[in-house]
């Protein structure tokens, strides 16, 4: 139940940027961003360990990062799912995912460049969505989803804040550190601890990034203690 905030800008002169929170289950080990990957010179991202794949990652104008979605393939056992991490790995490589995955259900949000799209997987259709210029939300259902409870509380605070300037994430972590104050088993809340809504998940993390046609700056911070917020300094 990660949360996406990304701007996607209106002059061709100007990179997108993006701000995701990642929640996931304390227990399941990770590699904070760096080049975890010798056969893929120049990607580099937040590593699961246990699976081996990315939660986010960029290599060159290409940064690929992915929330989970409700949605099981049919026909497919539990033990033949295969890992979602796999295609955060795949998509900065430039494989966008197709055909029937056979993985749990998944929002993957991918910027090429200036270009932004999300492919939802729901278990039954892939879906694919770019993005008009503008900030966008995205959590566990669809893009600017006003059923979702923390989108529906915070977008327009986020588009209100603009993302501007040499440290342009520090409007957005205001709006970051007022949704904090919700307690975090909120529905609207967007620093979470899911245990309430039967989850095993907490928000550990969040990364930054800013991306031009051809590179991408990506910069990670961690939270002191999981699903509790604390200032975060990108530097």
């Amino acid at each position: 139940m990660c949360t996406v905030i990304v701007r996607v800008p209106v002059s061709s002169d100007d990179p997108v940027r993006l701000l995701a929170v990642r929640d996931e289950d304390p227990q399941r080990p990770w590699n904070p961003l760096g080049e975890w990957w010798p056969d893929r010179p120049g990607l580099t991202g937040v590593q699961d360990r246990l699976a081996g794949g990315a939660w986010l990652a960029a290599q060159g104008p290409r940064l690929a990062v992915l929330l989970n979605r409700a949605g099981h393939p049919e026909g497919v056992r539990p033990e033949e799912l295969e890992s979602r991490g796999g295609i955060v790995l795949a998509s900065v490589g430039g494989a966008s995912p197709s055909g029937t995955p056979r993985t749990l259900g998944f929002n993957l949000v991918e910027v090429d460049g200036r270009d932004v799209a999300v492919t939802s997987w729901d278990g039954v259709e892939l879906r694919h969505q770019v993005l008009s210029p503008g900030t966008h939300m995205l959590a566990h259902d669809d893009v600017d989803d006003l059923e979702t409870p923390r989108i529906a509380a915070w977008h327009r605070r986020f588009e209100e804040a603009g993302a501007e300037g040499d440290e342009w994430w520090e409007p957005w972590l205001r709006v970051l550190a007022e949704s904090a104050a919700l307690d975090p088993a909120d529905d609207r809340a967007i620093i979470r601890d899911n245990h309430a809504h039967g989850y095993p998940t907490v928000s550990l993390l969040a990364c930054v990034a800013e991306i031009g046609p051809e590179s991408s700056d990506v910069r990670y911070a961690q939270l002191e203690r999981p699903g509790e917020w604390n200032p975060l300094s990108f530097g």
